[in-house]
């Protein structure tokens, strides 16, 4: 048996807010949209789904709150990572820090979607 992942979803508060932030931002290609509900973007060999939390969900949750949560995007970037994680400070987006670990061959960079969602910029360090 062999699974290879096509998308992950993300349960989101606002789809149209992380629509935005995705396609304007990240710069990915939107390939189904029913708003407000749903949004299928393109991420390279994978899709990422923003979808409309349910109401039961949603109405328990205050304007603003960001969720902390245990999953990760990373993208794999070939544009210089530095000059990247600036232009997404000029553009508000919360940033971490670039680091890497000793006999790894990437640079990386934590940063936040509007709701908290982490995502994660992927360099490599050198070219084998």
């Amino acid at each position: 048996m062999k699974f290879k992942l096509d998308s992950v979803i993300l349960y989101v508060q606002n789809v149209e807010r992380l629509k935005t932030f995705y396609t304007e931002i990240l710069k990915l290609q939107i390939l189904e949209e029913d708003l407000p509900i749903w949004v299928l973007l393109s991420a390279g060999a994978f899709k990422i789904g923003l979808h409309k939390m349910g109401e039961t969900y949603a109405d328990q949750i205050k304007e603003g709150y960001k969720f902390d949560n245990n999953t990760k995007l990373v993208f794999e970037i070939e544009d210089d990572i530095h000059k990247v994680r600036t232009h997404l400070l000029e553009q508000g987006v919360a940033m971490r820090a670039i680091k890497t670990y000793d006999d790894y061959a990437y640079l990386l960079c934590d940063g936040e979607d509007p709701e908290g969602n982490v995502f994660q910029l992927k360099q490599q360090k050198y070219v084998l």
